[in-house]
C-alpha cells in the first residue's frame, strides 16, 4: 500500500482539509506518479488516460469538471518531469535551486482567489482562475513543495530508493528521513539485500 493517501474520509470533505499544503503535495506527487515514471521524453513510459489522470485529480479532492484532453495530458506530464527534479534533489539547497527557477519560469504572482465566490480565499500562483490545467498544476504543486521545504528545512519528498521503482514520495515527519515510497518497496530491498548476503 501506498504512503500517499488520497484523500477519502468523511473528516477529510472538509474545504480546507482538501487544500491544505500537505495534501496539495501528496496530490502533486501522485500525479508525478500517474504521469509517468520517469521523464516523458525518455520513451520509458505511456501517458496515461485522461480519465485516468481525472481520477487522481478527484481522489485528492477535486470536485468541479474534470475535462482533460490528451493535449492537457501531455502538458501536466511535461509539468511532472519538472517537479520530478525537486523530488530528485539530494539537499534542501537543491530543492530550493529547483523550485525558484520553476517559480521564475513558470508561475504568476502570488494572488487570493475565491473563483468568484464559490471557494474559500486562498492563494494562487498560476496567471489566473481558468489558467490550464498544466499551468495549474505546475503552479499549485510548486507552491505546496516550497511551503514544505520552507516548514521543514529539508527536501519536501524524494524518489524512492529501490532501483525498481521510479515513484516519488512525500516525506514528512521527526523521525529518520524515510527511503521508500512505500512498505512493498522497503521490503522487497530488504529481502534482496539478505539474499544477496546470504
Amino acid at each position: 500500500m501506498r504512503y500517499i493517501r488520497p484523500v477519502t474520509s468523511p473528516l477529510d470533505a472538509d474545504w480546507s482539509t482538501r487544500h491544505s499544503v500537505l495534501t496539495t503535495a501528496r496530490r502533486t506527487a501522485a500525479l508525478v506518479n500517474a504521469l509517468g515514471g520517469g521523464p516523458s521524453g525518455t520513451g520509458t513510459s505511456i501517458a496515461p488516460a485522461p480519465q485516468a489522470v481525472a481520477e487522481v485529480l478527484r481522489a485528492y479532492g477535486e470536485t468541479g469538471p474534470v475535462d482533460l484532453t490528451p493535449r492537457d495530458v501531455d502538458g501536466m506530464r511535461a509539468a511532472a518531469d519538472l517537479l520530478r527534479e525537486v523530488f530528485a534533489a539530494d539537499s534542501a539547497d537543491a530543492a530550493a535551486h529547483v523550485l525558484n527557477r520553476l517559480l521564475g519560469a513558470h508561475t504568476g504572482a502570488l494572488r487570493l482567489t475565491s473563483h468568484g465566490g464559490s471557494t474559500p480565499w486562498h492563494p494562487h500562483l498560476d496567471r489566473d482562475d481558468d489558467a490550464p490545467w498544466p499551468e495549474w498544476f505546475l503552479a499549485s504543486s510548486c507552491m505546496a513543495l516550497a511551503v514544505l521545504l520552507w516548514d521543514h528545512q529539508r527536501p519536501p519528498g524524494r524518489v524512492c530508493a529501490s532501483g525498481a521503482c521510479p515513484d516519488v514520495f512525500i516525506s514528512r515527519g521527526s523521525g529518520p528521513e524515510r527511503r521508500y515510497c512505500s512498505r512493498r518497496c522497503a521490503t522487497r530491498e530488504r529481502v534482496a539485500a539478505h539474499r544477496r548476503r546470504g
